[in-house]
């Protein structure tokens, strides 16, 4: 490696909820995320996220945390590139350049809110890849049933980056090396992205994901007044699963996140429901406080 040149740049999943949709701000085509080289001019890795992302896109970002630095030797073609990886959340609006990608249309499998159907067409290739190496079947077996769900295990949303690591491997999405398709096994739904952006993508939403298991930081992603109907499918869509009504809004009391505005929004079919904005003062109040999940509905 002597001699290739060594080039370092800040890598941003921008999240966002538009329309009641989960998604991440992309540009251009394959999509890649936004990203610049740091200069001599950023003081810190945090300012040249923020820089870059408000020069290229126009959007503010809120809650913004380091997630994992990515410099594989073979991550591009020439020289070594080194990324680090971003996580930013911010509110819906256009952004001056790209757009918003519902996150579901890059990783279809990760939402169960309408059904198992995703996951349940790549189970027969996840397992012909696993029967495929001997004698390590049994091995991979059991990870495509931990990492999947499958055979009476527990699906974990949180697993979002061994998921595509393991259809990776698999051949079973585009990115995948072309000697290591399967012939006639019927690929993973989403669209190519550039280089390794939607592994750092996988990385962001897994982190986002585990996060609001024990953070607040769903509320950057909410408005300023909302509802508790409108608060429980912010947490549904980012989980990709249904939670039970009563046991969410029980742990929202609980943890006493949120207060009522005064103010009403009329919903289509029903009774005026009670705006409530999140109590800021929690953040001092406690170290640790969360919208954590309740059990998902059987299915």
């Amino acid at each position: 490696m002597a001699g290739v040149p060594v080039t370092a740049e800040v890598l941003a999943v921008v999240v966002a909820l538009v329309d009641g949709r989960p998604c991440v701000l992309t540009f251009g085509e394959p999509p890649r995320l936004p990203s610049g080289p740091l200069l001599p001019s950023h003081r810190s890795l945090q300012q040249a996220t923020r820089a870059w992302v408000e020069e290229q896109t126009g959007r503010h970002l809120g809650y913004l945390e380091q997630l994992y630095t990515f410099a594989d030797v073979d991550r591009t073609a020439t020289g070594r590139e080194i990324s680090v990886s971003y996580l930013g959340l911010t509110t819906a609006g256009e952004p001056g350049i790209g757009g918003w990608t519902d996150w579901y249309d890059l990783f279809g499998w990760e939402d169960r809110r309408g059904g198992t159907e995703a996951v349940d067409q790549l189970a027969p290739a996840l397992h012909q890849w696993a029967d495929s190496s001997q004698p390590r079947s049994a091995e991979r077996q059991q990870r495509v049933a931990i990492t999947f769900g499958l055979d009476g295990r527990p699906w974990r949303p949180e697993l979002v980056l061994q998921r595509y690591e393991l259809l990776f491997e698999a051949g079973l999405v585009p990115e995948s090396p072309p000697d290591r398709g399967q012939s006639g096994a019927a690929g993973a739904p989403g669209a190519r992205m550039l280089g390794d952006h939607r592994r750092v993508l996988a990385t962001g939403l897994a982190r986002l994901r585990a996060k609001i298991g024990y953070r607040p930081v769903v509320f950057e992603l909410m408005p300023p007044e909302f509802t508790l109907r409108q608060l429980q499918a912010c947490v549904e869509a980012l989980a990709g699963q249904q939670v039970h009504t009563q046991n969410f809004r029980r742990v929202i009391e609980q943890q006493e996140l949120v207060e009522e505005t005064g103010g009403q929004l009329s919903e289509t079919g029903g009774r005026p429901a009670r705006l409530y904005r999140f109590r800021r003062q929690v953040l001092a109040e406690r170290s640790v406080a969360g919208t954590k999940l309740p059990t998902t509905r059987a299915r």
